[in-house]
């Protein structure tokens, strides 16, 4: 079977972690949702409808068995009734189209199953985490046996609450499952004096630094080092707030790094819903949303001590450092603090990405050279 993940015009929507890949790629809970659709039918082949510069990286295929919403996070109803569409069929849910078979065009099928969760907004990323979260725990953990937690270990709440997967290491850590499920991936480790409040994912390779106090939602992905105290924060994989200092209700994109004592606001001192940058129409937009930090596109990165004011938005492959608040805006390929940036030369940004990406034993590809080419010339 061929699933095809639609951006549905929402490109620059969920932007700047859009820039540099699909919406259908984008992780919260603890999958992204390629591979939500891979989980539930593991032999499907998934491709992306997504922009020209994208497509190298992540390619579609012209004869999909379905074709389906990247705003809309499958759950079991939501993939049977699209499994059960007969060709040229389209599944919608009021006005919302979900999916269609083959090439669609035919009749409108309306849903009638649990309500999935629906991606409108970049800031819906963590709102919505903590209901992601629990059905992608569910997912995962069904039938399945959890790692036994160590004695070392306090936990308040259920047991059935916590999954912990092979090679996890979980030591003298506090860890509430009251509010919501703790899942811990495949060699993840969460060190001593940790303080977790679920609901929590940490995907494979993550780490929680001493002393890290976690409130959720929370997740991180994989390969991604924490410290400090986080409230609500999405990280994509990759990226390291590894000291102290606040991150809360903020997402964060691969291969980031937050300097020592960086510190974001997520509420205006009015207690008023807050304006962000938005890609789509260029200029600052009024949300309904009340609590927002920042949302960092991928390969960017924070001196020490850096501010953040509420809902700043920071683009690809950006350095921010200096006393100054920055701008609640800066555009990707830029070096600098407060109001006062600079370009930043495209061959540098290549060596500093790599640099870091060769800690991990990794490098830029082709293709990733090519997006983020696009991204510095446009």
């Amino acid at each position: 079977m061929k699933i095809l993940l639609d951006d549905h015009g929402m490109h620059l929507r969920f932007a700047p972690l859009t820039l540099t890949r699909p919406l259908g790629n984008v992780r919260m809970g603890i999958l992204t949702n390629d591979e939500r659709w891979k989980t539930y039918l593991p032999k499907a082949e998934i491709a992306y409808v997504t922009e020209g510069y994208l497509s190298t990286r992540f390619p579609g295929f012209e004869t999909p068995n379905l074709t389906v919403n990247a705003q809309v996070i499958p759950n079991e109803d939501v993939v049977a009734a699209l499994l059960g569409l007969t060709d040229g069929e389209m599944l919608f849910m009021d006005e919302l189209w979900i999916g269609s078979n083959g090439n669609g065009g035919g009749a409108h099928v309306q849903f009638t199953g649990e309500v999935p969760v629906i991606l409108s907004e970049r800031w819906h990323i963590y709102q919505k985490n903590g209901q992601v979260l629990e059905q992608d725990f569910q997912l995962l953990s069904a039938g399945r046996k959890s790692q036994t937690l160590s004695k070392t270990n306090t936990l308040i709440g259920e047991v059935s609450r916590i999954f912990i997967e092979e090679g996890a290491v979980i030591e003298a850590a506090v860890i509430n499952t009251k509010e919501g499920v703790v899942y811990i991936g495949k060699d993840a480790e969460i060190m001593e004096g940790s303080l977790v409040r679920g609901p929590l994912a940490m995907c494979a390779h993550s780490a929680l630094k001493l002393g890290a106090k976690v409130y959720g939602p929370s997740t991180l992905g994989p390969h991604c080092k924490v410290g400090g105290e986080v409230n609500n924060v999405v990280f994509q994989a990759y990226s390291n707030k590894g000291h102290d200092g606040f991150l809360g209700n903020a997402l964060i994109g691969e291969w980031c790094n937050l300097g020592a004592d960086t510190n974001t606001s997520n509420l205006k001192n009015n207690y008023a819903e807050v304006s962000t940058y938005s890609f789509e129409t260029q200029k600052e937009e009024k949300t309904d949303a009340l609590f927002m930090g920042v949302c960092m596109g991928d390969h960017s990165k924070c001196g020490i001590n850096t501010m953040f004011n509420t809902a700043t938005v920071i683009g690809v492959s950006t350095n921010v450092f200096g006393a100054d608040f920055p701008d609640k805006y800066v555009p990707s390929f830029r070096w600098g603090g407060g109001n006062q940036f600079v370009p930043f030369k495209f061959d540098k940004a290549i060596e500093y990405a790599n640099n870091m990406m060769a800690r991990r034993g990794k490098t830029l590809s082709p293709e990733e050279v090519a997006i983020l080419k696009y991204l510095a010339d446009n």
